[in-house]
């Protein structure tokens, strides 16, 4: 839509279809490289006769503001007497929506298009549209935008661009979401997979505490097997919780969790409820599981790792909007940690050929990932500032890999002890950097600490069984006591935020943004002309002669 000014002061408006944000891009890619022909038409092409009637155009004379909106919301002519005021938001244009179509405004305080539906008809069926805005869904074509901004998945690079914050959950001013912000939302609706963090903390404190407690090299401390049985329960108990929850939120609202999948940092996250199980399983007290686990359980647990890592890895080595240097983020460590923590559980069931299959195919893409992740290729989205708790899964990947290789091998040797002086190294590296992680609010996502931590402490232990020395000893007891701490304070925290502050949960925007992006930086609907002297537009003219004698004498050479 243009919008200009004639020598009177009435406001002009050339009304035309706007297109999408792919349409436009491959539109310029044709104008760039047709433009020249295009000028050779412009400037030398016959003229007509004045008599010749040239073809009628649909709709794209010139006609006022006013009139324009008058006729595509359908006035009659009663009201035409009484002024229409034109919003002046920059995000909405005439109290049309963000994609043309005014979606966003229609669906302030309407959560029904995040439901699960039987079909897509029944879902876009409980959009309610204004009667009085003249506009043809056929022609117009709400009803397909409506679904390709909702049921459509987001593509991986919006995430980037439209959201910031720990986990990618905050979007930024210039961007409009689905839902409303000033109202709070279903708690379902709320509720991220993200939360199976705190299972993650919790689990791997129960291995913790058992190897503490049965490990040669911390026998002087004495420590009970109680402390394990209890934190065991509690994270069983977490688990049931947590996953009952999400259960429910994938029954009611199949949407959000497409959303989420769709997400480059909470894709991972689909890795952390069987990590949690494995976790819960290697941590079982002895007075619960004295003898070999069945390998029944290792079978259920690994299969959903399994298939998950023929997808991810998948669109990782196939290409695409989904290839490992454009979504690579610290949290994609969690794809590759569930091959270590499985072998380590087949390792435990008595299987350590299945279990060496798995150390091999975490290990190359562990490679790749880290690779990735430090080079940080020009092509590659630029990560947020914001994105900092979840760098702390830089070291838990290669201690969960010592961890593994000792299990299967019955021994910590060379390589394990390789894979544990590179985590060492990259906890002392953030260590050292503690304005690297502080200025952030609390959130889920501050239990992305927890698992890393708790990870090296158990490979501290195991090299402190192999090289028993009062440095090993004393390293490992310092990592287990920072490893706790850190539980416990985040334990409480969470508790409080949840139940006496109820700010664990805020509106959960990133699950909300629209498909593509329409905002005044990138594609604005509206183009105002400029007031240009009639020298101005001679010299434009000029230029254009110019280019043309260029490209024909380029030609001739």
């Amino acid at each position: 839509m243009n919008v200009g000014s004639n020598s009177v002061g009435n406001h002009l408006v050339d009304i035309h279809e706007v297109l999408h944000e792919e349409e436009e891009d491959k539109e310029e890619n044709n104008n760039t490289s047709n433009m020249a022909d295009k000028s050779d038409k412009r400037f030398n092409r016959p003229t007509k006769n004045r008599e010749m009637k040239r073809a009628p155009r649909n709709f794209s004379r010139q006609v006022s503001l006013e009139t324009g909106f008058s006729v595509l919301n359908g006035e009659t002519s009663k009201d035409k007497n009484e002024r229409k005021v034109l919003g002046r938001s920059g995000k909405s244009f005439g109290g049309f929506g963000v994609d043309g179509t005014g979606i966003e405004a229609r669906n302030k305080g309407d959560f029904s298009m995040f439901r699960t539906k039987s079909t897509l008809v029944r879902q876009s069926s409980k959009i309610p549209l204004r009667k009085d805005s003249g506009i043809d869904l056929q022609n117009n074509n709400v009803k397909g935008g409506i679904d390709e901004n909702i049921n459509k998945s987001v593509p991986a690079g919006r995430y980037f661009d439209a959201l910031r914050g720990p986990e990618l959950d905050q979007v930024k001013d210039s961007e409009d979401i689905l839902l409303p912000k000033d109202e709070k939302w279903p708690f379902l609706l709320r509720f991220p997979i993200g939360c199976f963090g705190i299972c993650l903390g919790l689990s791997s404190q129960a291995i913790l505490w058992r190897s503490l407690a049965l490990s040669p090299a911390t026998k002087f401390l004495h420590v009970p097997l109680f402390i394990n049985f209890v934190i065991w329960l509690l994270g069983v108990g977490i688990l049931v919780a947590v996953f009952t929850t999400y259960m429910f939120k994938c029954a009611l609202y199949f949407e959000a969790i497409r959303r989420e999948y769709s997400h480059p940092v909470r894709v991972n996250f689909f890795f952390a409820p069987w990590i949690v199980c494995m976790f819960l399983a290697i941590g079982t007290p002895p007075k619960i599981a004295p003898g070999t686990l069945h390998p029944a359980i290792w079978c259920v647990f690994i299969a959903p790792i399994f298939f998950l890592n023929l997808k991810i890895y998948g669109q990782w080595l196939s290409g695409g909007k989904r290839r490992l240097s454009k979504v690579a983020n610290p949290s994609s460590h969690l794809s590759v940690i569930g091959n270590f923590v499985g072998a380590i559980l087949a390792a435990k069931v008595g299987w350590k050929e299945p279990g060496k299959f798995l150390w091999a195919i975490g290990f190359a893409h562990y490679l790749v990932v880290f690779v990735t992740l430090y080079q940080r290729l020009p092509t590659s989205e630029a990560l947020p500032k914001e994105l900092h708790p979840v760098y702390s899964m830089f070291i838990a990947t290669p201690a969960a890999a010592s961890i593994a290789w000792g299990a299967i091998y019955d021994e910590f040797d060379g390589l394990a002890r390789t894979c544990y002086f590179i985590s060492l190294f990259l906890y002392l590296s953030l260590v050292v950097r503690p304005n690297f992680f502080r200025g952030f609010r609390f959130s889920v996502a501050w239990w992305s600490y927890t698992f890393p931590m708790t990870t090296v402490s158990i490979a501290s232990i195991k090299y402190a069984e192999e090289v028993p020395s009062f440095i090993t000893k004393a390293l490992a007891l310092a990592l287990s006591f920072m490893s706790t701490t850190m539980v416990f304070i985040l334990f409480v925290s969470t508790l409080l935020h949840a139940f006496v502050w109820k700010t664990l949960f805020p509106n959960d925007l990133a699950i909300a943004i629209t498909k593509k992006r329409y905002n005044k930086d990138k594609k604005p609907l509206m183009k105002r002309w400029t007031k240009q002297s009639p020298l101005s537009f001679v010299t434009s003219i000029r230029k254009h002669h110019s280019g043309d004698k260029e490209s024909v004498s380029d030609e001739e050479k």
